[in-house]
């Protein structure tokens, strides 16, 4: 295996993190207005991933980083072409830290009120955003052999890809539901429950409209990895009715799970379809980047290697530990935080 593929391996895993871990964090973002009847359940919910949502983020840090030493062409071209794009996603990114931090600073319900709607519109706006944008690079965008992007936001917002914005919504928020029927505790528990049930059916809809969609309108299925792909699909597929059949027989546990493998294995055939193509340009595969035309050296590239088998693991132990240390369930009569 060539360095070039394992690094393309190796982002395709931090994202495959990010949104595994992130999806939840949005979804619970979602659902607040709507599972928080009281200003402490709403207060209940925020404290389930008040501790852990800054340090889910850093998955995101770290594949942009990592895009930026390994590939620097293709994060040049991605964070120029989605320059606007991500600009709205930042600010959503900004709004949404500071509403946790800011919300229960100032005893008035219309403050908190006005909070928790914000925490609402950046979880929607910033999962809807990750969607059009991996959307966009299932399908392609238009860049020429000089390697930019012609165009602008409006492309960018096709029907494909507000489609697959639609579906990370819908599933982050089922996620996020999962999640809470783990981490809290009645009424909300009861909840959540009810909600990831609801939002299951609307969530199958819209990935079996997407996958069939990918499947005839792009060529997301026919790269070298197309097989890769395939059985990615068909193991998220199973997952997705799996996490339906298993809230429906009231074991939530394993509705996370089912749900989170959704997730992994949607990434895994999103990044496998495209390999070895980083961004595909729709005005000419010739002018596309790929993990070759759009590599550092490959003496960079060892040198990230080492560093990253040192370090990763670290960062996995640490983050799991965290997770363990708040592991217990939030109750709105318990101590809350946020």
């Amino acid at each position: 295996m060539s360095l070039n593929t394992l690094w393309f391996i190796l982002i395709t895993v931090l994202f495959i993190g990010f949104f595994f871990l992130e999806g939840f964090d949005y979804g619970v973002g979602m659902l607040l207005p709507f599972l928080g009847k009281t200003d402490e359940e709403r207060r209940a919910i925020i404290n389930t991933i008040g501790p852990v949502w800054d340090g889910n983020e850093v998955w995101l840090i770290t594949a942009g980083g990592a895009s930026f030493a390994a590939f620097p062409h293709f994060y040049a071209t991605l964070f120029s072409g989605f320059y606007l794009a991500l600009v709205l996603m930042l600010l959503g990114l900004i709004l949404r830290g500071v509403s946790f931090e800011f919300r229960s600073k100032v005893e008035s319900p219309g403050w908190r009120s006005l909070w928790d709607w914000v925490i609402f519109a950046t979880g929607l706006l910033i999962a809807l955003l990750w969607g059009v944008a991996v959307g966009n690079l299932m399908r392609g965008i238009p860049i020429k052999d000089d390697m930019n992007y012609y165009g602008g936001l409006l492309p960018l917002l096709n029907p494909f890809s507000i489609l697959n914005g639609l579906v990370f919504v819908f599933l982050f928020a089922m996620h996020g539901a999962n999640f809470l029927s783990l981490k809290t505790t009645d009424p909300i528990m009861s909840r959540a429950k009810e909600t990831a049930m609801k939002l299951w059916i609307p969530t199958v809809v819209l990935t079996v409209l997407l996958v069939v969609w990918a499947f005839f309108g792009t060529d997301q299925f026919e790269g070298t990895a197309a097989w890769l792909a395939i059985l990615a699909a068909l193991i998220a597929a199973v997952a997705l009715l799996l996490a339906g059949w298993f809230g429906k027989q009231d074991r939530y546990g394993w509705a996370f799970i089912m749900g989170a493998l959704t997730i992994v294995f949607a990434t895994v055939m999103a990044f496998a379809g495209m390999y070895p193509n980083l961004i595909k340009s729709t005005l000419n595969p010739g002018w596309s980047l790929t993990i070759y035309n759009a590599s550092s050296s490959p003496y960079t590239l060892k040198v990230m290697t080492i560093v990253a088998f040192l370090l990763v693991p670290i960062v996995l132990i640490y983050q799991a530990w965290t997770y363990w240390i708040f592991k217990e369930r939030i109750s709105p009569k318990g101590k809350l935080e946020y």
